[in-house]
């Protein structure tokens, strides 16, 4: 039997990754974590491996372990981690792990600031419809998957979401450079992480890297409306076949809308046709895909309005997302919330990078919470400071989550959409309910 233990298992891709290793014949999981939270608590307990304690247990990392897999939750101080460092047993990051069990699979793998999670669910959604085997990790549920994360022995194929944050306490190259692609995707480069890269170039650059890492005679796809990519695309290596993408402009109808999620669905079409997939069946497949979960997912309706959740944070995800309903439903009244919960959403330096992306609202409430930034160390910041930042008049800016609950029940939502965008809950909303007694 081959054992794996999971430090930091509470993640949501790591407890993700821990199901799917657990799944195949011949491996014992464990984990541990100092806090687990839904819906990872559930999925850990009803597999039988949530930790019957929490916390760290330096004692159980024995020499029988095969190997240990590394969350980016976790410290390089962690006891666990020092435990296994001085025993000598293999240490994994998530992406090493994966790559690890897929380096013999051909892999797709979608990159970029923005659409990753949309793009990969289109390509699996639509591998899935026509019977391909794919192994994967996905940032977001997808309707006919069980989970976020699939490793077989029998698939030809792997698709990744690519990330360009940090690899684990120990490397701390962009998670995407392990994954060695024969398939790349670009969506688009907007700063993003300004905790780890400071300057702009320094982000561009691991994009270039991240190309640079493409399989000999492989492919990369790219959004050509995307100044940096074209450069990039124009610097690739002389065995790698460069494809520019626009937005899909056909005439089969399609679940999902605006002009971001087209050009998402162009790429994913791209990529399936890389490994042989007619564009035609390609399109059929995904004109049923409603969406990935937290992606523009629709979460309440009534005659004349409707809300929806969305993910987004960053400043190029969150002005797509406001345009996309607002290009929607142009006649309705646009109440828009986001949530600056991420490291560099609350940084004053980024701040700025928020201009005008809630313009096409009638009424944006932007909600952080000042604890939140001084528990992450941050230099405070103040509500004036990012009105100013977003810098159109209707913007109101709120941090207490009381106040921007008992704003949000004053107005009336008669032909009205309510979009609530946050990588949080606005601090313990249970967004769906809360919209559902809104528009009720």
């Amino acid at each position: 039997m081959t054992k794996i233990h999971f430090i930091a298992i509470g993640g949501a891709a790591m407890h993700n990754l821990a199901l799917a290793v657990a799944s195949k014949k011949g491996y014992v999981v464990t984990g541990s974590d100092d806090e687990i939270f839904e819906p990872a608590l559930s999925h850990l307990r009803d597999a039988g491996l949530l930790p019957d304690e929490i916390g760290w247990h330096p004692e159980r990392i024995t020499p029988d372990i095969d190997a240990i897999i590394l969350g980016m939750h976790a410290r390089e101080d962690n006891p666990e981690l020092v435990k296994a460092r001085k025993l000598g047993i293999k240490i994994y990051s998530f992406p090493e792990y994966l790559y690890e069990q897929t380096k013999d699979k051909i892999r797709i793998v979608v990159g970029g600031s923005h659409g990753k999670t949309t793009t990969t669910s289109m390509i699996l959604y639509v591998l899935n419809r026509l019977g391909i085997e794919a192994d994967y990790m996905v940032g977001a549920q997808i309707e006919g998957f069980e989970r976020m994360v699939r490793l077989s022995d029998t698939a030809k194929y792997a698709v990744f979401e690519g990330d360009e944050y940090l690899t684990s306490p120990l490397d701390l190259r962009s998670k995407f450079l392990w994954y060695h692609p024969h398939v790349a995707i670009l969506t688009g480069i907007a700063w993003d992480h300004i905790n780890v890269f400071p300057t702009f170039p320094e982000y561009v650059e691991t994009f270039r890297k991240f190309v640079h890492s493409i399989e000999p005679d492989g492919s990369f796809i790219y959004y050509k409306g995307d100044e940096n990519l074209r450069m990039i695309a124009e610097g690739a290596r002389k065995d790698i076949t460069c494809i520019p993408y626009d937005a899909y402009e056909g005439n089969v109808a399609m679940q999902v809308f605006g002009r971001h999620n087209m050009q998402n669905l162009q790429a994913a079409m791209l990529a399936c046709h890389c490994i042989g997939v007619a564009p035609d069946d390609f399109y059929r497949e995904i004109s049923t895909f409603t969406g990935a979960s937290n992606r523009l997912e629709k979460i309440a309706e009534t005659k004349t309005s409707v809300a929806y959740k969305d993910f987004a944070h960053s400043p190029s995800k969150l002005k797509a997302t406001v345009n996309a309903v607002r290009e929607r439903y142009p006649n309705k009244k646009l109440v828009a919330c986001m949530e600056l919960h991420t490291f560099s959403s609350l940084m004053a330096d980024f701040l700025p990078q928020y201009k005008g992306c809630m313009a096409e609202a009638d009424i944006a409430c932007v909600y952080f919470n000042p604890k939140v930034i001084e528990h992450k160390r941050l230099t405070p910041i103040s509500a004036e400071e990012v009105r100013d930042a977003f810098g159109t008049k209707n913007v109101e800016v709120f941090t207490e989550s009381e106040a921007l609950q008992a704003r949000l029940k004053e107005l009336k939502y008669e032909n009205t959409v309510l979009l609530m965008m946050s990588s949080g809950t606005f601090d313990g909303i249970n967004i769906k309910e809360f919209a559902s007694s809104l528009l009720a």
